[in-house]
């Protein structure tokens, strides 16, 4: 057995060496969990007791334990439809930005003349200001004197009313939404460059066709990419804000008002009214647990449809 002597080393000084690589590991970590206690951790508790008081952040706050949480639940007429309003825009947005990413991706993976040049002009929207493209895109849907519906009327196809109409106003949201689709495409893209092209030539050998390529060769490899692709839109659509609080202001009715809108509007504006911070914060943590709750089932069911290496056969 070694003896460590009264320096505090043993077999050469290995335990004062390993002593100051968990004193520099503990360094190297330091910001990160400073970091993590400042921003992530202590909000999150500050605002777990603060939905559970009453405040309008002007007076002392009052403990009104579960009473936020029954509010929201059994009183307040707009928290129902704001949580149908999310749904419809995560059912709406996820797919069609999946599909329509994964679409640019493969298409941006081919090989011909000015390539590059697609592949940029597909990712700009994503590097633009979010706040300049919205409001551009208010005038093109602007029914009146829009751009889209000029353009429909000069090819003699119908109008609509967009941002105005209750029916048409969420898929136009997500339609500029999906504005910003090149983010996904380019995460897509990474990942079917990274299919070894052996898989795809032997197909062709054995006469294999397009479709049955890309069901048998292309998605399962990139299956692992579509399930952090699935987890992160479905993350990004529960906490849309900025296209209805820009674009429709949550209107018509209740028809774009949002969650994430909705606490903003009851823990900040609220119309000129006092602020709840209280009854926000309990809508924090409700909106929350929906997003722990969809990532964990996500995951739970991943194996069923993503192919790994250690898959067993």
């Amino acid at each position: 057995m070694a003896r460590v002597s009264r320096g505090g080393t043993s077999r050469g000084g290995m335990s004062r060496n390993a002593g100051s690589d968990v004193r520099a590991a503990y360094l190297f970590i330091a910001p990160a969990i400073i970091g993590f206690t400042v921003f992530v951790a202590y909000p999150l508790v500050r605002s777990f007791v603060l939905s559970l008081t009453r405040d309008n952040g002007l007076t002392d706050p009052v403990f009104v334990g579960l009473g936020n949480f029954r509010r929201l639940f059994t009183v307040d007429p707009a928290f129902w439809p704001s949580l149908r309003a999310t749904g419809y825009l995560v059912v709406l947005y996820v797919p069609l930005s999946l599909a329509l990413g994964l679409a640019l991706a493969m298409f941006c993976n081919q090989r011909f003349a000015g390539v590059r040049v697609v592949r940029t002009l597909a990712y700009l929207p994503v590097v633009l200001p979010a706040v300049a493209t919205i409001t551009l895109w208010k005038f093109i849907l602007n029914p009146q004197v829009g751009l889209l519906n000029t353009i429909l009327d000069k090819l003699h196809l119908p109008t609509s009313s967009w941002l105005a109409s209750p029916t048409m106003s969420m898929p136009s949201i997500v339609i500029v939404m999906l504005w910003g689709v090149g983010g996904t495409m380019i995460i897509f893209l990474a990942a079917l460059q990274a299919v070894p092209t052996e898989l795809y030539e032997a197909a062709r050998v054995d006469g294999a066709g397009s479709a049955s390529v890309f069901w048998r060769i292309t998605m399962p490899m990139i299956s692992p990419i579509m399930l952090l692709q699935v987890i992160l839109q479905t993350t990004a659509a529960l906490q849309t804000f900025n296209q209805p609080k820009i674009l429709t202001g949550g209107g018509p009715g209740f028809s774009t008002n949002v969650l994430m809108l909705s606490i903003y509007n009851n823990g900040f504006s609220n119309l000129g009214r006092v602020p709840q911070l209280g009854y926000a914060s309990a809508q924090v943590w409700v909106l929350f647990v929906i997003i722990i709750a969809v990532i964990a089932l996500t995951a739970k069911f991943s194996s069923l449809w993503t192919y790994s290496d250690n898959t067993p056969d």
